[in-house]
């Protein structure tokens, strides 16, 4: 056989291989374009919800406006979620716990800060309470369990955490950790912080929204719409279509 013909032969065999490698990997990429049932199924499979009890304490709440910080991993679903919760006025992404300097993407994703990606959820307290939003992050939106991790990503960058603005949401916040430890509503121990607040930097313009702005986006599509999925279904009362912006 002449040089030339075995690679060609070679070559052949090769590109039959990495076909029928890549249509399994095709096979199994959210489905972006599908029809709503179809992406309502791949929604739950992707992220399984565990539905809590309302917190036994609630924090102290006056005022038309308050706000609230939480850290749940990527802050794209985060956000999302909350946006889609009534009685939220607005929500943005950002960086909590680290320094002005170092509130970048470009540093906190790449685990080098101190910073967490976090959410600042402004809302109504007489249309929500912090507490059934605390209920609605743990039950919907980030795994109490998983430590410096969610979903697929790993990293300090993306722990959970409470972040209480004033002293009544630092009481329910740690209280409510202590029901759900007592509670056992999960196999494994909660890890999840209750952390001082130093300052909130808003992340970079195009993650803002980001939901909003790239439904079809794959990373998503996988991990961050079936959260919002997951909140429609289990807190109908408090979703809302038409997400805040």
């Amino acid at each position: 056989m002449s040089p030339i013909l075995s690679r060609t032969l070679a070559f052949g065999v090769a590109f039959a291989a990495f076909a029928v490698v890549w249509a399994g990997v095709q096979s199994t990429l959210p489905v972006e374009n599908g029809s709503g049932s179809a992406f309502v199924g791949e929604a739950h499979a992707a992220e399984k919800a565990t539905i809590i009890p309302m917190p036994r304490v609630a924090a102290a709440e006056t005022g038309k406006r308050a706000v609230a910080i939480f850290a749940g991993g990527c802050f794209w679903g985060v956000e999302g979620v909350f946006e889609h919760t009534k009685g939220v006025i607005s929500v943005s992404s950002g960086y909590h716990g680290g320094t002005k300097r170092s509130a970048s993407y470009q540093l906190v994703s790449a685990g080098i800060t101190d910073h967490a990606e976090a959410v600042r959820v402004v809302y109504d307290p007489r249309q929500i309470s912090y507490g059934k939003l605390m209920q609605i992050f743990f039950s919907v939106v980030a795994d109490p369990t998983m430590l410096n991790a969610q979903g697929p990503d790993r990293g300090k960058q993306y722990r959970s955490a409470l972040v209480p603005l004033n002293a009544g949401q630092a009481k329910a916040a740690r209280a409510y950790i202590a029901q759900l430890d007592k509670g056992s509503y999960w196999k494994s121990p909660i890890v999840t912080r209750v952390e001082s607040y130093k300052a909130f930097y808003p992340a970079e313009t195009y993650h803002q929204n980001f939901m909003q702005k790239n439904p079809r986006q794959g990373y998503i599509v996988r991990w961050d719409m079936p959260k919002v999925a997951n909140l429609k279904q289990h807190f109908p009362a408090q979703y809302r279509a038409k997400p805040v912006t």
